[in-house]
């Protein structure tokens, strides 16, 4: 039997197992304390949990992101020109130089920088536009079940699993002149085009060329997220106004988009996000120079940027349009939150 108190030179010994204050049974530790290995206590505050997990998350974000952005609006500053690439740092200041040359359309470099951004901004609104209705309408008919609709939607998703250097490189051959099969689609049998075969990749085409690739990539996106977003509308609604006699397109007007508007407010911002900041789909269907209809402004800030070795004026450009995303993200979230506290 072991005593609870135990005299020992006339000194009262307290603690023994089990007891509040000495060791667990089977020599573990009380509970809510841990042992390391070096035979202490330790025990993290509870306060000081969430921000211990958060720590990976924050300094992985700090590496990839917000170093390489300081680094950035620091470059715009500066002259960072050929004659500095080997020490950059002593590279002389320039003030707002570098951004009175991206913004001055008087000029070459400004003109060109505006020419590419009024390109951009046509080819994101209606690759944007495109790839939600195929989206939209993609969902609505995949709800109803059918033989095959499993591997309808498989196939509805394969644009947006193929890597993307690989799909658009296969674009770049559909598109080829006279070997293409667009053409000859279009010429040879539909004669849509006269008997002519225009070319895809230079000229004004290369701007139809360039929505065709990135809503065919970007619409199996929309349409999986729609998808997902319609699995929460009960069917009992649809089932309800048909009795009414509600047509699908009121079921459509009147349900379905009401119910998917907090999730369209999500997709389309992040739909023109990636499609203003496309690089990957025009550098590997036009290369390092592509035509003015096919120049987006990543292409246009990388050109700057590496192919002429001006990388203070690069900077630049790459904060403008930053500060432009910034602004146009910031606007879009007040003007959504103003019209959803305005319906509640």
């Amino acid at each position: 039997m072991t005593p609870a108190n135990v005299s020992h030179g006339g000194t009262r010994v307290s603690g023994a197992r089990g007891l509040p204050g000495g060791p667990g049974v089977d020599g573990e530790p009380p509970a809510g304390r841990t042992r390391n290995r070096s035979g202490g206590r330790f025990r993290v505050p509870p306060r000081l949990l969430p921000y211990l997990l958060l720590a990976p998350a924050v300094v992985a974000e700090l590496i990839v992101h917000v170093v390489p952005i300081a680094v950035g609006v620091w470059m715009s500053f500066r002259e960072l020109t050929l004659f500095y690439i080997r020490d950059w740092a002593k590279a002389p200041g320039t003030g707002l130089g570098n951004y009175r040359v991206a913004v001055d359309f008087d000029a070459a470099i400004g003109k060109d920088l505006l020419t590419s951004f009024l390109v951009t901004v046509g080819v994101t609104v209606l690759a944007v536009g495109l790839s939600w209705l195929l989206g939209t309408a993609a969902a609505i008919l995949m709800q109803d079940r059918f033989r095959g609709r499993g591997l309808l939607r498989a196939a509805f998703l394969v644009p947006y699993a193929l890597p993307v250097y690989a799909a658009v490189m296969t674009w770049g051959f559909l598109f080829q002149r006279d070997t293409g099969m667009v053409n000859h689609v279009l010429a040879d049998q539909l004669h849509v085009t006269g008997g002519d075969r225009p070319f895809w990749l230079i000229g004004d085409n290369s701007f139809w060329a360039l929505v065709t690739v990135i809503v065919w990539r970007s619409w199996p996106f929309a349409f999986l997220v729609l998808m997902a977003g319609l699995q929460n509308v009960p069917r009992d609604l649809y089932e309800a106004s048909a009795l009414d006699g509600a047509g699908i397109w009121r079921q459509i007007r009147h349900i379905t988009l009401p119910a998917l508007r907090p999730i369209n407010q999500v997709l389309v911002l992040v739909l023109f996000l990636w499609t203003f900041n496309d690089f990957n789909t025009p550098f590997v269907l036009f290369g390092k120079a592509p035509p003015t209809g096919g120049d987006l402004i990543s292409l246009h800030i990388y050109r700057a940027s590496f192919l002429t070795w001006n990388f203070g004026t690069g900077s630049a450009m790459s904060v403008l349009l930053l500060l432009f995303l910034l602004l146009v993200t910031a606007v879009y979230l007040i003007a959504t939150s103003r019209r959803r506290s305005a319906r509640a």
